[in-house]
C-alpha cells in the first residue's frame, strides 16, 4: 500500500503526519483500507491506519478547499472513525472496537481528552487527537452522539452462579466490598446517563473485561477523581468475569437512548474533563 501522503496527493512530511483536512480521493483510500479490515486483512494496515485517522479528523481550515454542506463535511472528516467503529463495533485482532454511535456526547468528548492527554493509551487514538482543539474534538462526540443505529444481539446467557454475581453486582452492587451497583450511575436500563456516563448493553464479554482489567492494573485513568479506577480495585476474584457475562447476555431495551436526567446521588463523585468554552 503507498504511504498516505502519495496516495492522497498531498505533500509528504516527518513520519507520514500533516496538519491538513482530507481531500476527496482520500475517501477512496480510507475505503480501501476499511474493506480490507472488514475482510480481516488487519496486519497489512495498521502501519498506515493511524496516519489516515490523523488526516481524515484534521482540523478544518489549515488549508482552503471546496466548501461542501456542513453535514457532508463533517461526515467524510469521521470517515476513519467509522472505518473501525461501525455501528455494531468490530472485532479486530488487536481486540474490540466499540461503537460509539448514540453514546452521550460527553463521554466521548471525555474520552477523546484522555487519549489526547495520555490517560488512555491506544497508538492510533493517542495519535490522531494529539494536536486537535477541544472544541473540535466535542463536534466529533457530538456527530457520533446524534446518530441512532441498531445493537448486536446479546450473548449467550453464562452460568447460573456466575449470572446470579454478575447480577447482584450490576443491579444491587456489593456493600461489604465497598462496590456500589452498575445501574447506580449507568442507569436502570444500563443505556446510560446524560451527559457523561455511557451505556453497558451491547458490549461483547471481553470487551468489558478488558475495560475493567485496564482500571484495575492501572493502564486506564479518567479525570480526577477516579471512580472507575476505585471500584475496579474493589473487585474480587471472578468478580469481573461475571460482570461482563452478564452484561453481555443482557437483551438490548427497546429505548436505548442514555436517560436524560443525571443521577441525583450518585452513589460515588466521578471526574470529567469540562466541556470547552463556546
Amino acid at each position: 500500500m503507498a504511504t498516505t501522503g502519495a496516495a492522497c496527493g498531498l505533500p509528504r512530511r516527518r513520519k507520514g503526519f500533516i496538519m491538513q483536512p482530507v481531500f476527496r480521493r482520500c475517501d477512496r483510500v480510507i475505503d480501501r483500507v476499511a474493506a480490507r479490515m472488514m475482510r480481516g486483512k488487519y496486519s497489512s494496515v495498521f502501519r498506515s491506519i493511524h496516519i489516515i485517522l490523523f488526516l481524515a479528523l484534521a482540523a478544518p481550515g489549515t488549508i482552503a478547499v471546496a466548501a461542501e454542506p456542513e453535514d457532508a463535511g463533517m461526515k467524510h472528516r469521521v470517515a476513519a472513525c467509522s472505518a473501525c467503529h461501525s455501528p455494531e463495533g468490530i472485532q479486530m485482532e488487536a481486540g474490540y472496537v466499540p461503537r460509539i454511535r448514540g453514546k452521550p456526547a460527553g463521554y466521548l468528548y471525555n474520552q477523546l481528552v484522555n487519549y489526547q492527554q495520555r490517560r488512555r493509551r491506544n497508538r492510533s487514538m493517542n495519535h490522531m487527537v494529539a494536536h486537535l482543539s477541544h472544541a473540535y474534538l466535542f463536534e466529533i462526540a457530538q456527530y457520533f452522539a446524534d446518530q441512532r443505529t441498531p445493537y448486536p444481539a446479546p450473548a449467550a446467557q453464562p452460568p447460573a452462579a456466575l449470572a446470579q454475581r454478575g447480577r447482584q453486582l450490576v443491579r444491587e452492587g456489593d456493600a461489604d466490598a465497598d462496590v456500589p451497583a452498575c445501574a447506580g450511575c449507568h442507569g436502570q436500563r444500563l443505556t446510560g446517563v446524560q451527559p457523561n456516563t455511557p451505556g453497558l448493553v451491547g458490549l461483547p464479554r471481553q470487551y468489558i473485561m478488558g475495560q475493567l482489567g485496564a482500571w484495575q492494573v492501572g493502564t486506564r485513568h479518567a479525570a480526577a477523581p477516579d471512580c472507575m479506577a476505585h471500584i475496579a480495585g474493589r473487585l474480587q476474584g471472578g468478580d469481573i468475569a461475571a460482570v461482563a457475562a452478564w452484561l453481555a447476555a443482557q437483551p438490548v431495551p427497546n429505548n436505548t437512548r442514555p436517560a436524560r436526567e443525571p443521577i441525583d446521588e450518585p452513589p460515588l463523585a466521578c471526574g470529567s474533563v469540562p466541556k470547552p468554552e463556546p
